[in-house]
Formats: C-alpha cells, sequence, structure tokens
C-alpha cells in the first residue's frame, strides 16, 4: 500500500484541506511554494493510464475551486499544475500538484498556511 492510500486510510496523519466522495486535498509535507497542495483519488489509480475519465475530470473541477482558495487566502499571484507517469512519479498512486506561485515568495511554516487555508 502506498503513502497517499495509507492518508486516505487515515493510517497517516495530514493537513486535509477539502474532502468529498472521491477525492482528498492535501498539504504537501515538502512544499515547493506556499500552500502547494494534492488532490489525491481516494481510489487507488497508478497513473494517467489507469484513471477513469469522469475521475480526472472531478480532480480538475476540486483544483479549480483550490486555485480560487489560495487566490483568496494566500493571494497568490499564479498556479502550476503538475501531473507525473511512469518512472517520473515519487508515488505510484495517480496524483494532482497545484503549486502556487508569487511575485514575492516569503517563506511560512506548514500550519500557518494551514490555519490561513481554513479561515
Amino acid at each position: 500500500m502506498d503513502i497517499f492510500c495509507k492518508i486516505i486510510n487515515g493510517e497517516i496523519p495530514c493537513k486535509k484541506i477539502y474532502e468529498d466522495e472521491e477525492v482528498v486535498v492535501i498539504m504537501d509535507v515538502n512544499p515547493r511554494s506556499n500552500g502547494h497542495l494534492l488532490v489525491l483519488p481516494k481510489k487507488h489509480y497508478q497513473d494517467i493510464m489507469d484513471i477513469e475519465d469522469n475521475t480526472i475530470k472531478h480532480i480538475y473541477m476540486i483544483a479549480k475551486k483550490m486555485i480560487s482558495l489560495l487566490k483568496e487566502k494566500l493571494k497568490c499571484d499564479g498556479v502550476t499544475l503538475e501531473q507525473n507517469n511512469g518512472i517520473a512519479q515519487e508515488v505510484k498512486h495517480f496524483h494532482l500538484h497545484i503549486i502556487p506561485k508569487y511575485e514575492e515568495n516569503t517563506k511560512m511554516e506548514l500550519e500557518e498556511i494551514y490555519e490561513k487555508l481554513m479561515k
């Protein structure tokens, strides 16, 4: 079982930002910028070739909501969406990175970012 399955099953703690019947959105523990999020489907899919089309659509709909949240709460100036496959995957569980970009990037602690996003 991969680390994301364990997070989804509640075996490993995380900073959860959003959850519904299909996905969980968590804060990346090694963020590339303030507010770096991961959208994880609850059902295990290895990569883009394995995932169902309707699940991809739902993941991107949730990504749009999370981008709005990041703009509102953290005032990001842009965002990069990243999804890796095959040897590019560190964890073999489909996930979408939402990486906020800032003109001026002041490093914040994960707890501070979490509190801002959850207000």
